[in-house]
């Protein structure tokens, strides 16, 4: 009754305690353009690199996920609190890059693991474009984007000398060729 009354009058002051739940959870449906972008978006997402990244998650940090079910839905679950993220960053790095991370479960204390955690990225070595944002995981809105995220994580944890488990393609490194003067002319004289 007191919510309906807040949404219809909310200059109102009321005498009696009102309980106001918010639900940030249950947003209204998109509609239109954005729902055949959350569509496509949807559609991007990857069960097999999920399971890979699931089984590269667990191995490293060296403890199960929350949430063992399958899907899009049950892995965002699993890494909404960025707890699990701030571990794997700190583990794959060696020595912590994310110095404080949040126990609470209160929502803007889990959305600022997120963020310590893309911060931590990109001194990690990320590339902005490699990074997802707080929203594509909070509020599951891109977790194709995450996933390719911990891809990239994964790659550059390699690249910066980790040893354990592996994700992601390898760098290559460059391997410089040098050659006598002698063989750049013999070169010259080739069609």
């Amino acid at each position: 009754e007191c919510v309906l009354l807040l949404l219809l009058f909310p200059v109102i002051y009321f005498s009696a305690p009102c309980v106001i739940s918010v639900m940030s959870g249950n947003r209204a449906e998109k509609s239109g353009l954005s729902r055949d972008i959350q569509k496509k978006l949807e559609a991007k997402y990857n069960l097999d690199q999920e399971k890979q990244c699931r089984a590269w998650i667990e191995e490293v940090v060296g403890e199960a996920l929350s949430d063992q079910e399958i899907g899009m839905h049950h892995f965002q679950h699993c890494l909404k609190d960025g707890q699990v993220l701030c571990k794997l960053l700190n583990t794959l790095n060696g020595e912590p890059l994310v110095k404080k991370i949040n126990t609470q479960k209160m929502a803007f204390k889990q959305m600022e693991n997120i963020e310590q955690f893309i911060k931590g990225c990109k001194t990690f070595g990320l590339k902005d474009g490699d990074i997802f944002q707080t929203a594509d995981l909070y509020e599951c809105q891109n977790m194709s984007q995450v996933l390719l995220s911990l891809f990239a994580v994964g790659t550059v944890s390699q690249k910066n000398g980790y040893a354990g488990p592996t994700i992601g393609t390898k760098i290559a490194t460059a391997t410089p060729r040098n050659f006598s003067e002698e063989k750049l002319r013999e070169g010259e004289t080739i069609i």
